[in-house]
């Protein structure tokens, strides 16, 4: 899953591909070089963003959305959390939504139920806002199970099916460095059935906690942490550098 943020303030590379032939240019290169999906982001979820309006975000994801289903024949993704911008982007014909909150603001899993995209649910203890203030778990391992667990429930009770379902532990969304460690060395242990695993750990701080702020390092380490998620059962992996990952994927499946 390849990254398109159409957004001023995204933590890595935020105000790069507001203008929309840049956004196309990069999602050219991103399906050149091996992109399956293309996850497109209106409103920055990074520690600390500001809320953007509904419409505001429209203004961003729509006109790049209706130019790549025009010219390129590739899934789409939309990562939002709002019911609005849910049903703009169905009509729109994108084939996945990917929320960070799981479907919990209200309206949300009344658009999307009559639906058949795909359904991403993340964990994420507290907002964007303040989600990093000192958040704390007793086990981790347990508390993001049993969160997802939980939204994987309720989404039966409204009669969607789990083959529409995909779950993301949400690495960095409101967990320390030790804690994103701790998941990250634990991931076998997250046991959903048949519902794949979305793993999004490419470019954020745990990666610069480990290699530096060096951008090749921390390219180059995303990748790697990427085929480790893979190694790890992650069925999808969001990254930003798809020709670097694709590259430590290939190697992964020749030596496994």
């Amino acid at each position: 899953m390849g990254v398109l943020n159409v957004t001023p303030d995204s933590f890595s590379d935020g105000g790069e591909f507001i203008d929309l032939k840049k956004a196309l240019k990069h999602t050219e290169m991103m399906i050149d070089n091996g992109a399956d999906i293309i996850d497109i982001g209106g409103e920055s979820s990074r520690p600390g963003a500001k809320v953007v309006s509904a419409n505001e975000e429209r203004k961003r994801i729509e006109p790049v959305i209706k130019s790549i289903k025009k010219i390129f024949n590739i899934p789409l993704s939309i990562d939002t959390y709002k019911p609005e911008i849910m049903n703009l982007s169905i009509d729109l014909g994108v084939e996945m939504i990917n929320d960070i909150y799981a479907l919990r603001q209200p309206g949300a899993i009344e658009v999307v139920i009559n639906s058949d995209v795909i359904l991403c649910l993340m964990h994420m203890k507290g907002k964007p806002k303040d989600m990093q203030n000192n958040p704390s778990y007793q086990n981790i391992i347990e508390e993001v199970n049993q969160f997802l667990k939980e939204r994987i429930d309720f989404c039966s009770q409204f009669g969607i099916d789990q083959k529409r379902l995909v779950v993301d532990p949400g690495f960095g969304f409101g967990k320390t460095y030790e804690n994103n460690l701790k998941l990250f060395q634990s991931l076998n242990k997250l046991k959903f059935s048949t519902i794949p695993l979305l793993i999004g750990i490419s470019r954020k701080s745990m990666i610069r906690n480990i290699v530096g702020d060096e951008e090749s390092d921390i390219i180059q380490a995303s990748a790697i942490m990427s085929a480790l998620a893979v190694l790890r059962g992650a069925k999808i992996v969001r990254v930003h550098d798809v020709k670097e990952t694709n590259i430590a994927l290939k190697i992964l499946q020749k030596n496994n």
